[in-house]
């Protein structure tokens, strides 16, 4: 059965908008996470937390690091007590304390969820939403037959989005 342009354009116009209904709250989780994400080398949102650890006594700085998870570079040391940006750590006793700056629950998950690599396991579900994003973008240009005004008037504003993009690529 050939599908002549306008089929193609109806069955595109339904499978964009039910893609788009279905997708929506991902679209906007991935809309908030983005705004946030911005914010990020700031304390936007974010609540100061204070961890202990108890770790081995006696570690260095450079031993510090991987047991924190975190970058330990030593400031200072007092006594048995060791000073980093973020914390510190007795030798001693082996206690640890870092103040960390988090997100609250939800946005710290939908953070994490925007940054998804593929040691996520849900870096299939980025792929996903990323494909279904660039059908959004080409399906667009389907919508309507290009001999109807609304395509061409639609042609336009298409052309300002990429003049806009290639702005903001090389600002």
């Amino acid at each position: 059965m050939k599908l002549n342009n306008r089929q193609i354009s109806l069955k595109t116009r339904v499978l964009h908008r039910y893609l788009g209904f279905f997708l929506v709250g991902v679209m906007a989780m991935y809309a908030i996470s983005g705004i946030i994400m911005i914010f990020r080398e700031t304390n936007f949102l974010k609540s100061k937390t204070i961890e202990t650890r108890q770790l081995e006594t006696n570690l260095t700085g450079g031993e510090l690091s991987p047991k924190l998870r975190m970058a330990v570079k030593v400031d200072r040391k007092e006594g048995d007590t060791l000073y980093f940006k973020d914390g510190n750590y007795n030798q001693a006793t082996g206690l640890a304390t870092v103040t960390k700056m988090k997100l609250p629950f939800v946005l710290e998950k939908m953070e994490r969820l925007h940054k998804a690599t593929t040691n996520s396991p849900l870096y299939f579900f980025n792929i996903f939403f990323g494909l279904s994003l660039l059908f959004f973008v080409l399906s667009a240009f389907w919508m309507f037959l290009p001999s109807m005004p609304i395509f061409k008037k639609g042609m336009y504003y298409a052309i300002g989005g990429v003049i806009l993009t290639l702005i903001m690529l090389f600002l």
